[in-house]
């Protein structure tokens, strides 16, 4: 191993240097890398205040060889997780590394260490903190942006993973579609009259009631993904902290509430693709970063639908379908094209069909790994 020291990252020097790590020089030779802003990241790593942290532990590595930093991992212990799934898991994540096999080992035992210490039986991963935030390690369609909340790495990573010993676990894809191209008869023809029958109204987010409607979406949010793989409940205080980043660039027309007289029974969420607005600013605000992200922000022209979820007496009512053609309606009229579906597991057999039929293209694929 010579040369190889992996610390823990404690204190706010050590901290930076975590926050800091992928900037430098790492992406260099990765035009699709979308810089993250360095102030969420470190919101998302603080341990005292942000909420997910109240159900889980976490530790930051940094990874030194002859004095330079090569490499980090967070290990995480997510006690909400395993709780949930009654699982002895433990997670990795916020994985970044040099293209040398010896550090990524040294990094992933140390994870993998500290996790079992804690109890856990596996390593899984990577999520950022969670599979509620950006997860799993791309490994096909290298050749676009990601969009907004979701990952690029070099593609070596994976080999560097598989060399530890870690193995596939699940994976999750993306599809693309353009709003401008989809055949809206049959949709809308279907859309409209689920709509009817089954007396689901769909209307758009209301702004000014933001608190009360996010606290609506959260219960659908808990009860509607409640059986996925991977699903992880979310806190109030969590999904809350998550909707007030999201309403600084959602459009109120592209988060949808489904109800039946009054009562919140299903909900979708695109948001415009803020990656493109990101990029320029090079994970930095100041001294010129929020002028270019509020610039480019009026240039996007794409949008990522996050989450469609509807409560299980309503599943077979269509309600989905409603909320599609609303959607995609809704993005024409804003001007949107580009439309990426994301994340669906690989074996959500009906999620995926209904993509293929609608025209969608599978284009990005991510994994999910275990190492026992």
């Amino acid at each position: 191993m010579g040369g190889i020291e992996v610390i823990a990252a404690d204190g706010p020097k050590a901290l930076k240097q975590f926050v800091e790590l992928p900037f430098d020089g790492l992406y260099r030779d990765y035009p699709h890398w979308v810089p993250p802003l360095q102030i969420a990241v470190k919101d998302l790593l603080h341990r005292e205040k942000h909420p997910f942290y109240k159900n889980a532990e976490a530790e930051f590595f940094l990874a030194k060889k002859d004095g330079k930093l090569v490499g980090r991992v967070a290990a995480i212990l997510d006690k909400a997780h395993n709780r949930f799934h009654q699982e002895d898991a433990g997670f990795f994540g916020f994985f970044e590394c040099v293209n040398d096999p010896a550090v990524a080992d040294a990094l992933l035992q140390r994870a993998r260490q500290w996790v079992f210490a804690r109890g856990a039986k596996f390593l899984r991963g990577p999520v950022s903190p969670s599979t509620n935030y950006e997860c799993g390690l791309l490994v096909e369609g290298f050749d676009s942006d990601p969009m907004v909340m979701m990952t690029y790495n070099p593609e070596y990573y994976a080999t560097l993973l598989e060399k530890v010993g870690f193995r596939k676990c699940k994976d999750l894809w993306a599809w693309l579609s353009n709003a401008n191209f989809i055949d809206m008869k049959k949709i809308d023809r279907v859309a409209d009259k689920v709509l009817k029958s089954s007396g689901v109204t769909v209307r758009p987010i209301d702004v000014k009631k933001f608190d009360v409607e996010v606290e609506r979406v959260w219960e659908v949010y808990n009860s509607a993904w409640e059986r996925n793989w991977g699903f992880i409940p979310m806190t109030k205080e969590e999904f809350q902290l998550q909707g007030k980043d999201m309403k600084q660039i959602l459009k109120p027309e592209l988060v949808l509430i489904g109800e039946v007289k009054g009562r919140t029974v299903g909900f979708a969420l695109a948001l415009p693709d803020v990656n493109q607005a990101l990029k320029p600013a090079n994970g930095k605000l100041l001294p010129t970063g929020l002028i270019k992200i509020l610039y480019y922000q009026r240039l996007v022209k794409s949008v990522r639908v996050l989450a469609l979820g509807v409560v299980e007496e309503y599943r077979a009512s269509g309600l989905a379908a409603g909320f599609y053609a609303t959607l995609v309606r809704n993005a024409r009229k804003l001007g949107y094209g580009d439309c990426e579906m994301s994340w669906i597991l690989e074996d959500n057999v009906l999620m995926n069909r209904s993509l293929e039929v609608m025209g969608a293209k599978r284009y990005k694929t991510y994994r999910i790994y275990e190492w026992n």
